[in-house]
């Protein structure tokens, strides 16, 4: 084919075009290779999401463990949590520890 039977393509006419080629190869640098890009910014969205949805997380943790931390201003609170989360004992005391055959670990749970 020759370069004039090309030429008269209108395909070719309009890819042709200087304002063409430019727009299309800014659009293309823009969307792929700029510091700006588009895949960038779509990643930095996502991560923002994430992080949003963690802050929501941890906001949640927090109020629970100021719940927490005013329960445990209270004395006998405060032994209820020593004994039940650490074992503890008062002195002349037994504790048993009862476990059911449920709850125990086996090698089959991993």
């Amino acid at each position: 084919m020759s370069l004039k039977k090309l030429r008269q393509k209108k395909w070719f006419r309009i890819l042709g075009n200087k304002y063409v080629l430019i727009l299309v190869i800014f659009t293309v640098w823009m969307v792929f290779f700029d510091t700006n890009s588009w895949f960038i910014h779509k990643e930095l969205n996502d991560e923002i999401e994430k992080l949003e949805g963690n802050r929501a997380y941890f906001k949640q943790e927090i109020k629970s463990d100021r719940n927490q931390i005013n329960k445990l201003k209270d004395s006998e609170e405060l032994e209820r949590f020593a004994r039940e989360e650490y074992l503890m004992k008062k002195e002349n005391e037994e504790i048993f520890i009862i476990e059911f055959e449920d709850s125990l670990k086996t090698d089959k749970d991993g």
